[in-house]
């Protein structure tokens, strides 16, 4: 999709089951409009169903952004109507949406993650960053809050004392600090970045696509209100065993040979 420069908002490669999408607005350090996300949801939905697709890679052009935040210009003059629509479509249309896909998804963190650029990395099942990559919720010193699940991801990445103190202070944190706490799973240097989470992707996609949608299912469920996660965990298990990939892995295995899941 493209927008009024006529410029590919989201370059998209796939290449051995592994779906790349790179938002592309470097002038504006890949700053989130309402064109990127419904780019971004578009291409979220098309993955899902796409069997050629296994493992999802989102990351921002250039070596200074993965997504510097979202683009202020566009919602500055809002209404609180119009901001809850914005908010509660943006977190129905593509950051719930990442989250609960059934493929995997990885974060790779090239720069500054910052506003709905770290809602979006939080949104994704895995994040990888680069060593100057630079990470906040600065809303508050905007005059507003985090609106695209924020508050709510990232406190159950590093816990509640933490999230507030990123949150009320509006402040930037590096890569290896958001390793320490959890926000982010490993960092690298810039030049092995994208190396090192296609290695993870290629890793993950071994395994079969249906074990890891359940995986995730279950994960997820253990922080949704009124959801008991340890049944659900029950009930994906058990199901697992009707699948064409438990056959042919349990197969595999007996026969001492790699598995080749066929992924139902």
């Amino acid at each position: 999709m493209n927008d009024t420069n006529h410029e590919i908002l989201i370059v998209k490669t796939l290449e051995d089951g592994i779906l790349t999408l790179t938002i592309n607005r470097p002038k504006q350090l890949n700053a989130l409009n309402s064109a990127v996300i419904a780019e971004l949801s578009k291409e979220i939905d098309s993955a899902e169903k796409d069997a050629k697709v296994k493992v999802i890679v989102l990351t921002g052009s250039g070596e200074k952004a993965f997504v510097a935040g979202a683009d202020i210009v566009e919602f500055a003059e809002f209404s609180p109507e119009e901001a809850k629509k914005l908010a509660s479509s943006g977190q129905t249309i593509l950051f719930n949406k990442i989250e609960t896909t059934s493929k995997p998804v990885i974060a790779a963190v090239n720069g500054f993650a910052l506003g709905g650029g770290l809602e979006l990395a939080m949104a994704a099942h895995i994040r990888i960053a680069s060593l100057n990559a630079k990470l906040g919720l600065p809303e508050v010193s905007l005059g507003v809050i985090p609106g695209y699940g924020g508050t709510q991801r990232l406190a159950q990445l590093v816990g509640k004392g933490k999230a507030i103190e990123m949150i009320i202070s509006a402040g930037m944190i590096g890569a290896e600090e958001g390793a320490e706490c959890g926000l982010i799973n490993k960092v690298v240097e810039q030049e092995i970045l994208m190396e090192t989470v296609i290695s993870l992707a290629k890793k993950i996609k071994r395994n079969a696509p249906t074990a890891l949608s359940a995986a995730i299912k279950c994960v997820l469920a253990g922080y949704v209100d009124g959801v008991d996660g340890f049944e659900v965990e029950v009930n994906e298990f058990s199901q697992c065993f009707g699948t064409d990939d438990f056959r042919e892995g349990t197969s595999a295995f007996i026969e001492k040979r790699h598995a080749k899941f066929p992924g139902k």
